[in-house]
């Protein structure tokens, strides 16, 4: 993955604190005015094959922007705190075990499905448990308080903010960069390029890929637990393209409304995507997407679900964070915590 080429933001403190055996950095605690009591926590989770590190740019730029905005401020008893949290994702930095199950197939990693999958899921189980912990090491004697969580990811960690989105109720909104909601359609496609037996020797090609070695039945009843289009769509080998451009029958309406109200809704997502991308391409998730839009949209089936999802494609862009991309997280952050802000100290928001 590419970032951006672009002067490097001002430097923050940064703290970096053992929690659960995880090296964690916080971002942002030096930088905090003392008179500023509830603060919003940014979780930053980085790409496949890289570490925490990468995440510091963005955690000094979107701190430097927020207290730009706090300076401001008239009323500094009244706004909220920005803080970042980094991590290494599993088997990643100091976390690693094996170096080949971070890999793909193409780099000789036969179990590749199964690996990515469990490894951005075990980092979105770790936000959370992260999550009851943080605020005990980052402010075990003040009287800060973290009122809000939001989570940011990159590739893989774009992968896992979908599953934090869903399963932690304590992230209310989420960036995905260049991730996917719908692990069957983007490892469909990538066994289709990486030209696996179990996709070629089939007929019609791809028919059997789903259950096979490199995509276990397992590994399918996970996806369908935890995966966005899996748990939200059904089971996979009931889907069909009927499935994403129709709207669920009255009965699927019976299981997904309660299901949706439990995980998505009041929630904020951007979602960023590079038209050019060619490792996860917009077209794996773009189904899930509009089926999503579709149903939170004015007229549709869960429209008073007040779930906001915003979703720009760059053209042009691969697999990588753009100089474009970053500033609409520098907006999207900015509008969400100042409606927090709001929510917070009771006051309409501005926008």
């Amino acid at each position: 993955m590419e970032t951006a080429n672009s002067s490097p933001p001002p430097a923050v403190s940064k703290q970096t604190y053992t929690i659960a055996g995880i090296r964690t950095t916080v971002y942002g605690l030096e930088e905090l005015p003392p008179e500023v009591k509830h603060v919003a926590c940014l979780w930053l989770l980085h790409p496949r094959l890289q570490t925490q590190e990468c995440m510091e740019s963005i955690a000094a730029t979107n701190i430097t922007e927020w207290n730009k905005r706090l300076h401001n401020s008239k009323d500094k008893g009244w706004s909220v705190g920005l803080i970042a949290v980094s991590f290494d994702q599993r088997n990643h930095g100091t976390r690693e075990v094996d170096k080949l199950a971070n890999e793909a197939w193409k780099s000789g990693n036969e179990s590749h499905a199964q690996d990515m999958f469990s490894i951005y899921h075990g980092t979105a189980v770790d936000t959370s448990h992260l999550i009851d912990y943080i605020s005990s090491y980052a402010f075990p004697v003040s009287d800060h308080t973290i009122t809000s969580h939001m989570a940011l990811g990159i590739s893989l960690g774009g992968h896992a903010v979908w599953h934090c989105l869903l399963q932690e109720p304590r992230i209310t909104s989420g960036v995905i960069v260049i991730g996917c909601p719908d692990y069957v359609h983007v490892m469909s496609d990538r066994a289709r390029l990486s030209k696996l037996k179990t996709w070629t020797d089939s007929s019609p090609p791809g028919s059997q890929f789903l259950g096979s070695k490199d995509f276990p039945r397992g590994l399918v009843e996970a996806v369908e637990k935890y995966d966005p289009a899996g748990l939200l769509l059904g089971k996979v080998a009931d889907r069909t393209e009927k499935t994403y451009s129709q709207e669920p029958s009255e009965e699927e309406k019976k299981r997904l409304i309660p299901l949706m109200k439990s995980t998505l809704q009041g929630k904020r997502i951007l979602n960023l995507a590079g038209g050019a991308d060619k490792l996860v391409p917009y077209k794996c998730g773009e189904p899930f997407l509009q089926w999503l839009k579709k149903g939170i949209a004015k007229d549709g089936w869960f429209s008073d679900g007040n779930i906001f999802l915003e979703d720009i494609v760059f053209d042009g862009v691969g697999h990588e964070l753009s100089s474009g991309m970053v500033k609409e997280v520098i907006r999207f952050i900015g509008e969400t915590f100042e409606k927090t802000e709001a929510a917070v100290n009771g006051r309409p928001s501005k926008i």
